[in-house]
């Protein structure tokens, strides 16, 4: 869900010790396991999701209850590959990339279809996939210097967009229909406040880990 799970750094947000990697190394995890089951269903979903929802033009509302329901196993599958991988110990290199994936192309998905459908903002689409995007690239930035868990505020604002988005998919009227817009309220705000501080997190990790670069290298510079 957010890149490299927490396990696979020992839980703490650095590079395990040597002594880890080298016992992954020994007993290393199968690709066909049930957490990357689970995360090839959400990728396999999420062209099945698109044409559901775009069926007749978009706007019948059969198709719309079915495509709700493939976003529905999507974002189950979302919440139990992560946790049978860390809980299990099921983490493998595929995992790491394969579950942001499918994470963002099905929510990437229902936002874009759902904006082409004039039923949702273009500039929501816009706010929620530049963060997406941006943070994924900014994860990639410090990874040398340790990884960037998952905070509760980010799970809080997954959970918000996934049923703003789910609500958006589903034909709603009435009270309904302006409860959803609310919760895809709350859903931009959580993404923009997460966003903010995943981003000084990101400079503190970069600091904290220059630093103990440099440090390191006046140590060994002392020992020569």
């Amino acid at each position: 869900m957010t890149g490299v799970p927490a396990s696979a750094t020992g839980g703490t947000g650095r590079p395990a010790p040597r002594g880890k990697l080298g016992t992954a190394a020994v007993n290393p995890v199968s690709v066909w396991n049930i957490a990357n089951i689970l995360t090839m269903i959400r990728l396999v979903l999420v062209p099945a999701f698109v044409v559901l929802l775009l069926q007749d033009g978009g706007h019948d509302p059969v198709w719309r209850a079915w495509a709700w329901a493939a976003f529905a196993v999507a974002m189950i599958t979302d919440v139990f590959d992560g946790h049978l991988a860390r809980t299990y110990n099921l983490v493998t290199d595929f995992g790491k990339i394969a579950d942001p994936i499918a994470d963002k192309a099905i929510m990437a998905a229902g936002l874009i279809c759902l904006s082409g459908l004039g039923d949702l903002p273009w500039w929501v689409t816009g706010v929620i996939l530049a963060r997406e995007l941006g943070i994924t690239l900014m994860r990639f930035w410090v990874i040398r210097h340790g990884v960037i868990p998952a905070s509760r505020g980010g799970k809080m604002k997954t959970l918000a967009q996934g049923t703003a988005v789910g609500m958006y998919v589903l034909m709603l009227t009435g009270p309904l229909a302006t409860m959803r817009f609310w919760v895809m309220t709350v859903a931009v705000v959580l993404t923009v406040v997460t966003g903010l501080d995943y981003v000084r997190q990101a400079i503190v990790l970069r600091r904290e880990g220059l630093a103990e670069e440099r440090a390191a290298a006046r140590e060994e510079a002392s020992a020569r």
